[in-house]
Formats: C-alpha cells, structure tokens, sequence
C-alpha cells in the first residue's frame, strides 16, 4: 500500500472519530462544570486545554502501546491472523454502530459503561490541576469502546512498519481526534451556550453513529485484505 493511500485512511478514519459522541459529551460536561465554578474564562481555557492535552498523550501512549504489539505479531508471522482477526472485529464494532443509528439504546452499544460514568462525575468535582490531568487521564481509558474500532484499525495498518513515519501518522491521527473539543474549548470561553452544544449533540448523534460505522465496517474490509493480500509485505 503506498504512504499516499496510508494517510488518506489515516485522515480520513480521523476525521470520523473526531466527531465521537463520547468524547463531544464529557468535553460539554466538564465544561458545564467549570461554567458553574467560575465564570472566569482565562481558567475555563487552561482547564480545557489541559484536559485536552492529557487525552491526547494518553491516546498516543496507548496507540504505541498497540502498534508495538501488533507489530511484534506482525513481525512473528502472524500477520493475516492479525489482519483477519482485527478485522472482523472492527466490522462487528461497525454494525453495532450502524444499529445504533437505528435502534439507540437498544442492546448493546460503544459508549462508556455506567459505573465510568459516575467515576467521571466524581472526579469532575476535583478542578486542581492535578485534578483535571486525573481525569483526562481515566476518560481517555475508558473512552476506547467508542473510539477504539477505528483506533484500532489504525494501529494495525500502522503496525507493519513501527518507524518514525507510523509516528509521526498516530500524532496527526490524533491531533485530528482532539480537534474538536479543543474548538469546543474555546467557542466556550468565548460565550458559546454548553446547552446548544449539547443539543446538537443529541439531535445529530444518530448520524455521527451512522457514520462511524460505515467507516468501519470500510476499515475493517480493507484491513482483511491489506494482510490477506500481503500489502504490508
């Protein structure tokens, strides 16, 4: 596979990620807390943009972290089991997505369990510095049965060459995820309404579902014949 097509699934698979419902709600949330602490917009920004800052680095960690070992299954000949494997399940992850533009809250879905959710409040109630690094830190974590299907597939394509490129594609990956809490952040601070956003959220999650999933179920394909085919070769 060329370093052209690469980044343009890199792009791409980033660009809808970025649009998670998970990630668009706990940035409104926190943000909603913040508003109701102060209205001192200078602090709502250092806050949100640390918070930012720690997803971002825990998502990069944990994407080494995933690169690395498929990259040493890669490497030990197990490559198409790798590929088919990995692919499969992100198909599977892809049609719970695409039920969920249909039938939300019905079985199963790719949201943070309930018990995260009340750990997130808890630690949302701490607005230290050491306090907001703690919590972007857990919500990163736990955010991946949202976000980790397309990550995930990612990381797997990226696996093949653990160089500085493959770097340097999960930085841009994931700077691309944050974009939008990081706007979030500052439309904000400069008197944007938590409650539109949340509303639009709301009214428009059915789709970012609808969408995910389709790039998935995409993403998973294209990963079973990317190691069936032996394009990493």
């Amino acid at each position: 596979m060329s370093e052209q097509l690469t980044f343009a699934i890199v792009l791409g698979a980033a660009l809808v990620d970025s649009i998670n419902p998970c990630a668009i709600g706990v940035i409104l949330f926190l943000s909603t807390v913040l508003l109701r602490t102060t209205d001192n917009r200078r602090f709502l920004l250092k806050m949100g943009s640390i918070y930012v800052a720690t997803v971002y680095v825990v998502y990069v960690l944990s994407g080494l972290g995933l690169i690395w070992f498929q990259h040493q299954l890669v490497s030990g000949g197990y490559a198409e089991v790798v590929g088919m494997s990995v692919g499969a399940l992100i198909i599977l992850l892809g049609l719970v997505e695409i039920k969920d533009f249909f039938w939300y809250g019905r079985g199963f879905s790719l949201e943070i369990l309930d018990r995260h959710k009340d750990r997130i409040v808890k630690l949302s109630s701490n607005l230290s510095l050491a306090g907001i690094i703690g919590l972007g830190a857990f919500v990163a974590m736990v955010e991946l049965p949202c976000t980790g299907g397309p990550y995930l597939a990612i990381t797997a394509i990226l696996a093949r060459s653990f160089d500085l490129l493959a770097f340097t594609y999960l930085m841009i990956y994931n700077a691309i995820f944050v974009l939008p809490l990081i706007v979030i952040v500052i439309v904000i601070c400069f008197g944007g309404s938590t409650a539109k956003m949340k509303k639009w959220r709301t009214s428009n999650r059915k789709w970012m579902n609808l969408a995910a999933g389709m790039m998935m179920i995409g993403l998973g394909a294209l990963l079973i014949a990317y190691y069936r085919q032996g394009w990493y070769l």
